[in-house]
């Protein structure tokens, strides 16, 4: 493990490397990377290095977390600091859940949701973009694994605009996976039936659109409508934010819409509120941005959490869960 700890110039990477160490000298110790299993049934089975924060320093942050974990079928222009002869767009999945396809017409697509990724997804991100430079059109790649995007080590953050947020387009379904054919045939009957059955899975998902709101996005799960919004702030920030508002009785978003929690995707936290489904989703905009303004308040406070929020404060870690 000692040859594979050495800082990406980034902290998340040397955070995690030691914690993977430190797991290492007892491999039946929970894994680091907190998907709660056992350090070698997990990232002990390797020598990869647990990258916390992958997407870290990128202003496109929130926007990746997001297409990363719970945007079902949306895509967005990739803003390279070095733009390619080609356009490439990133996708939440490609068919068959591929890390990277190049169209017909030489059009780079890369896939955020992937079957497998070592422990740094801006990394594999990167060398499937590698990949798809020096692949035939048409070409699909399923994984990114031993010998694909090999040499020096590239990350996202080296070739992104880091001032850069990415334009997230979410569509109602994955039509946009099919090319239509230039004779204006019908696609084949196995790329029909796949439509189908990704598109039935598909959770409504619409972006909550309010100044001040970014990363923001109501989602009907069938049984229950929420808000997933993405913080860009470290964690504990955020959480005594989130725990000073809390005490004051101003966690929630309305009457009918309660905090229901928190996941951490990738080092940042999202908080999850219960909405009422009877409303439209652009009935939340109002809401949430009289909420921005009170917790930017709350981020902006300094001073020492009373016992009051410290107990809001630990009452709201317990309801954490984390996503790897």
């Amino acid at each position: 493990m000692a040859k594979k700890t050495r800082a990406r110039r980034q902290g998340t990477t040397q955070d995690s490397a030691s914690a993977a160490t430190s797991a290492g000298d007892n491999p039946r110790r929970p894994c680091p990377c907190g998907s709660g299993k056992r350090y070698k049934a997990c990232h002990g089975a390797g020598d990869d290095v647990i990258v916390l924060r992958p997407f870290e320093g990128l202003a496109a942050e929130c926007d990746l977390v997001a297409m990363r974990e719970f945007l079902p079928s949306a895509t967005a222009p990739l803003p390279l600091r070095e733009p390619l002869d080609v356009p490439v767009t990133l996708a939440t999945v490609l068919p068959g859940a591929s890390a990277a396809l190049v169209r017909p017409d030489g059009t780079i697509m890369l896939g955020m949701q992937v079957q497998t990724r070592s422990g740094d997804l801006s990394a594999d991100l990167a060398k499937a973009l590698r990949w798809a430079q020096a692949a035939e059109p048409g070409s699909a790649l399923p994984v990114v694994g031993p010998g694909i995007g090999d040499g020096e080590l590239v990350r996202l953050q080296d070739v992104l605009d880091p001032a850069a947020t990415l334009d997230v387009t979410l569509h109602a379904d994955f039509g946009w996976w099919v090319v239509p054919p230039e004779d204006g045939a019908e696609p084949a009957a196995d790329v029909t039936a796949g439509l189908e059955r990704a598109n039935a899975v598909i959770m409504p998902t619409e972006p909550v659109l309010a100044e001040g709101v970014r990363t923001a996005y109501w989602v009907d799960t069938g049984t229950k409508a929420h808000l997933r919004w993405v913080r860009p702030e470290p964690e504990e920030k955020l959480l005594a934010a989130l725990a000073r508002l809390h005490a004051r009785g101003e966690l929630g978003l309305a009457e009918n819409a309660r905090f229901a929690g928190a996941f951490r995707a990738h080092g940042l936290l999202v908080p999850v509120w219960d909405l009422d489904r009877e409303l439209h989703p652009k009935e939340w905009a109002s809401p949430v941005a009289t909420f921005a303004t009170r917790l930017d308040a709350a981020l902006a406070d300094e001073s020492p959490l009373t016992d009051a929020e410290r107990r809001a404060r630990d009452a709201l870690a317990g309801k954490q869960v984390t996503l790897r």
